[in-house]
């Protein structure tokens, strides 16, 4: 039973984390063949190469999913809560990289979405000991958190907003200048107020003009709040040093190498090992 745990807290260093030599090793082989996958999914949607490579492509994308399976199943294994690895973040993405090759099997065209093993490729700070990116993504993501109501509030009245600019513009312009439904007044709406502005449909009459213009004035004013809210955020929380040391229970990242237990969930830590 010893053996069988130290082999599985060997295990979950290499494949968890980046501060040792083999854990790194394994994480750039990993993101090597995650590029080579992502590139051998793009070229095979080219119609010459798939029609004289196509045999190749097959046997090519099988290899490396049953690699990723391999890797997913080491990670579940070295898990101390194998649930809550599957589902985190990058254990609901490591299990949906290989989905789609073992879909094809029933429906054709499924392939195509392993694109989604590029999302894997945010491991990469982890490999570098970029700690400067890890702690700043940490400190994003807490903002987000913490402005997500704030954020939805906002939303929600820039939802309502374009409601009523599109239900005034449907009245003030009608079907002569494209305007033939409300919820097509309010598509405008949403374009215009985010600056995109197609040109597919525009006011002809004076009134209308001035409201457009009005909304396009606001549009400026309206982006610069969310992002106001997050800066506000971020400015509020602390950005202690961290690095790329997982937790084993919670699976977060970013323990100082001295710290004996997870700032999260109070998990006794294993000693980092060379």
């Amino acid at each position: 039973m010893g053996k069988r745990s130290n082999l599985k807290t060997k295990i979950h260093r290499v494949v968890f984390e980046a501060e040792t030599p083999a854990g790194k090793a394994f994480d750039i082989l990993v993101l090597v063949l995650i590029l080579a996958s992502v590139v051998t999914i793009a070229l095979e949607t080219v119609t010459a190469f798939r029609r004289e490579f196509l045999q190749y492509f097959i046997i090519i994308e099988w290899g490396f999913t049953i690699l990723f399976t391999i890797e997913y199943l080491l990670r579940i294994y070295s898990s101390p809560h194998p649930f809550r690895y599957i589902f985190s973040f990058f254990g609901l993405v490591d299990l949906i990289s290989i989905i789609p090759t073992y879909l094809s099997l029933f429906i054709v065209g499924t392939q195509y979405f392993l694109v989604i093993r590029v999302l894997r490729l945010l491991r990469i700070a982890r490999i570098f000991k970029l700690t400067k990116f890890i702690n700043e993504g940490q400190v994003l993501t807490k903002a987000l958190r913490a402005s997500f109501t704030k954020i939805a509030v906002f939303l929600g009245t820039v939802v309502l907003l374009v409601f009523i600019v599109g239900a005034l513009m449907y009245v003030v312009e009608g079907a002569a200048s494209g305007f033939t439904s409300i919820p097509k007044s309010v598509y405008w709406a949403i374009v215009t107020l985010t600056t995109v502005g197609y040109g597919d449909i525009a006011p002809q009459t004076p009134l209308g003009q001035i409201l457009a213009s009005l909304v396009m004035i606001m549009g400026y004013g309206i982006i610069a709040v969310p992002t106001g809210i997050v800066t506000v955020e971020m400015s509020r929380l602390d950005r202690g040093i961290g690095n790329t040391r997982v937790c084993p229970n919670c699976h977060l990242e970013g323990h100082l190498l001295n710290a004996n237990f997870c700032y999260t969930c109070g998990y006794n830590l294993p000693p980092v090992s060379a």
